[in-house]
């Protein structure tokens, strides 16, 4: 041991007494006191800091944000978990919090507003002075909320709620309480706030986002009647989560976003002769659950995702902004060969995913076809979300969203906007064309293995096998070539205007249209809105992908008509 830590040791014991006084111990989750936003964190260390008087807290800040990691002035007080996540702070500036009863009381029984809040609610007139700000049905609301036995949600986020205080007090207090936010809580475990959730009959949708909470499998809490349970930022790993499958018998909603999770491990199930246990290769209970989200999290394998294909009854998995590259649907069927040591089940097949319906992927790393396609072979699937992914962004080479809604074949919701049955009509018919113009000394075998549905498109919209010949040395040699387009203005500020007719490169973009537009019609691009005009389809399509070409629009050796609209900034 160094002697600057051996000098550090020696002088704890002497302030132990002072901070037993203070109320403080070393693993208590605290409360910062400082103006600004409520900060939370963990004790590591209490005592001197050389150079400095008095004695310190160091604390380790749940948000990583703070001065070092333990270290200062080269002495090591103590492991924070980052390398600038912990500060040393005075025990005045720290709070140990309140019982889950005070803050009760405080929030709901006094005033709703502190003095604090009150005093910054203001305006300044014109002489700079500050008029107070009075909120109308306040009073009204205070009186509500007065009481308590009435109450179906509560919240007490960030008011330091660290222990329990008399269970014979909160018990009837809260009858029909049935939603309770306690994020940002200072418990120290589930335990803890077990006996709060006892007293809580009618309780279903528990928040307890942003805090950290000890879960000991030996200790569990049952919670008996909750449907959701929202862990979101709670540094929590997948092993935890097995422990809490116990506790939740009913739960449908199971929130855990924001907590860096990479992998997913199902934990070991015991053998029917009790002597042998293995590890499951998938997640197992969970019976009741409908919706998982992973959100925010660090993902990178659609395998760990995999493990999850057993839960019967899920219908929605959120997993945007993670890091999944490439997805894929589990062969059928999946043996689970932990299930092998069962006598009762000695081979337990599976139908992977069988129930879900909605699948979030946004903000991920996708950009291969396989994985879109793969989609189709998900067998409830019928919402989808892709945004902010390579293989939706035309600009990286992705595709455009008729293109999507094309080889998805089930999708009735694409990132956030219904699909229509008359939108889905017109992508289908669309995408034919664009495969059919793009099909240039490719094979059938080579067109359907880079289009799986384009044999079931032509069937589906009666696109004969003759169309498609004819079209064949046209579109081959169009590619190279030149297309007749006819550019039609609109607008109204300008006039009318007499339909212009070019031969156009078939590689040339929207956004090149829009340029040879302003040459035409004298309107600046980014006054332009252009449609593309289709024969059999009753209203134009927009053209919003400036990256788009002539013959991604499908426009084939016939030409296409484009219409050129003003935008109006007015409206």
């Amino acid at each position: 041991m160094e002697a600057s830590e051996l000098q550090v040791n020696t002088t704890i014991n002497k302030m132990a007494e002072a901070n037993l006084e203070a109320g403080f111990e070393v693993g208590q989750r605290v409360q910062s006191l400082e103006k600004g936003p409520k900060k939370i964190g963990a004790v590591k260390y209490l005592g001197p800091v050389q150079g400095y008087e008095g004695i310190w807290a160091g604390v380790d800040w749940d948000d990583g944000e703070g001065r070092h990691s333990g270290i200062v002035n080269g002495v090591r007080y103590f492991d924070a978990a980052g390398e600038k996540s912990a500060s040393f702070v005075r025990l005045h500036s720290l709070s140990k919090g309140i019982t889950f009863l005070e803050a009760l009381l405080r929030r709901y029984k006094g005033d709703s507003i502190s003095k604090e809040e009150q005093d910054e609610m203001y305006v300044l007139s014109s002489s700079q002075k500050r008029v107070s700000i009075e909120l109308v049905g306040v009073t009204e609301i205070q009186e509500r909320q007065m009481h308590l036995e009435n109450l179906l949600h509560v919240s007490l986020e960030y008011t330091g709620v660290s222990s329990p205080g008399s269970i014979q007090e909160i018990s009837g207090l809260l009858p029909q309480l049935e939603e309770l936010d306690l994020r940002g809580n200072l418990l120290p475990d589930l335990q803890a706030l077990g006996l709060v959730c006892e007293q809580l009959p009618a309780l279903r949708v528990l928040d307890l986002s942003d805090s950290r909470m000890k879960i000991r499998s030996d200790l569990l809490p049952m919670f008996s009647n909750l449907r959701t349970l929202v862990l979101n930022n709670c540094g929590i790993a997948w092993e935890q989560v097995e422990k809490l499958k116990e506790s939740l018998p009913t739960i449908e909603e199971l929130h855990l976003g924001g907590n860096k999770l990479r992998t997913i491990e199902p934990s070991v199930e015991e053998s029917s002769f009790g002597s042998v246990s293995s590890p499951s290769t998938f997640v197992q209970g969970f019976d009741s659950l409908r919706l998982l989200s992973l959100e925010g999290n660090e993902i990178e394998s659609w395998e760990e995702i995999v493990k999850l294909s057993h839960l019967a009854r899920l219908e929605q998995l959120h997993l945007n902004k993670n890091m999944i590259k490439h997805v894929f649907y589990p062969q059928y069927p999946i043996l689970d060969h932990s299930s092998l040591n069962r006598i009762e089940s000695p081979n337990v097949l599976h139908k992977p995913f069988k129930n879900l319906r909605c699948l979030l992927l946004g903000g991920n790393k996708i950009e291969d076809w396989a994985s879109l396609d793969a989609l189709n072979n998900f067998p409830s699937l019928m919402e989808v979300r892709l945004s902010d992914n390579p293989i939706s962004d035309p600009t990286k080479g992705g595709a455009s969203r008729y293109i999507l809604i094309a080889r998805l074949s089930k999708i009735v919701m694409l990132n956030g906007s219904e699909v229509k049955l008359r939108e889905r009509k017109d992508s289908e018919i669309r995408y034919l064309r664009l495969v059919m113009t793009t099909r240039q000394g490719k094979s059938q075998e080579e067109i359907l293995q880079q289009h799986p549905r384009f044999s079931e498109l032509k069937a589906l919209h009666d696109v004969p096998d003759e169309n498609l010949q004819v079209g064949v040395t046209g579109p081959q040699k169009m590619v190279a070539g030149l297309i007749l387009t006819t550019l039609t203005y609109v607008g109204i500020s300008h006039g009318e205007k007499a339909p212009i007719t070019k031969k156009l490169p078939a590689t040339t973009t929207v956004g090149k249209l829009k340029m040879l537009c302003e040459g035409f019609f004298k309107l600046k691009p980014t006054k332009q809105r252009l449609f593309l005009k289709e024969e059999d389809a009753p209203i134009p399509t927009p053209l919003n992908d400036d990256m788009e070409t002539l013959v991604d629009l499908g426009i084939g050796a016939n030409g296409g008509s484009i219409l050129v609209d003003e935008i109006d900034n007015k409206l």
